[in-house]
């Protein structure tokens, strides 16, 4: 058991202070996260790493207890980032009617030379595409997009093989090339 999943289960046994040894333990690693999928972004936008870190937290850390690992806990984390995000450029797209819209980086999902970088709002809207007709693809993309987490970490959240999450994750990055792939037509 490592230091994570103890604190989960502290904070569950109702340890004092276990809440606050968890985020301790876990900001770093949110903290990467936030800071890749904001990395890149112009200087003046609104979104910083801390900011998305705290909004996560704020969406998971106040039922961390129901987590059994720390793998569970990161998947939630993943979903309450990607949440963060979207909420974050649907807003300033209205308040710009169309501009300003968040970017965030697409290391790992090998997409063609013109789409080095992505809207979050594309993103959700080819992930909920995704998600209509294959859920199970959908979630290791956004377990591996959003929360950062790798394959076998995504296979124990699933409780599948890492083979199946291998085979997922390479169902679903070709589908979403061919989604993304500005030389296909699509806008």
């Amino acid at each position: 058991m490592d230091d994570v999943d103890r604190l989960l289960a502290d904070l569950r046994a109702g340890r004092p202070g276990a809440a606050d040894a968890l985020i301790a333990a876990l900001y770093e690693v949110l903290h990467d996260t936030a800071r890749r999928h904001l990395d890149g972004e112009r200087a003046d936008h609104t979104l910083q790493p801390t900011a998305l870190v705290h909004e996560a937290w704020l969406r998971v850390g106040r039922q961390a207890e129901r987590y059994a690992n720390r793998e569970t806990f990161l998947a939630a984390a993943a979903t309450a980032i990607r949440r963060v995000l979207i909420d974050h450029a649907r807003r300033r797209t209205a308040e710009r009617r169309g501009g300003g819209a968040l970017r965030v980086g697409f290391e790992g999902l090998a997409l063609p030379d013109g789409v080095a970088d992505g809207d979050v709002l594309a993103v959700d809207e080819v992930l909920a595409q995704l998600a209509g007709f294959a859920p199970d693809q959908a979630r290791v993309v956004e377990l591996r997009f959003f929360g950062g987490l790798t394959n076998p970490e995504i296979a124990r959240v699933l409780e599948i093989s890492e083979t199946t999450v291998e085979r997922r994750w390479r169902i679903a990055r070709a589908w979403l090339r061919s989604r993304l792939d500005p030389s296909d037509g699509r806008e």
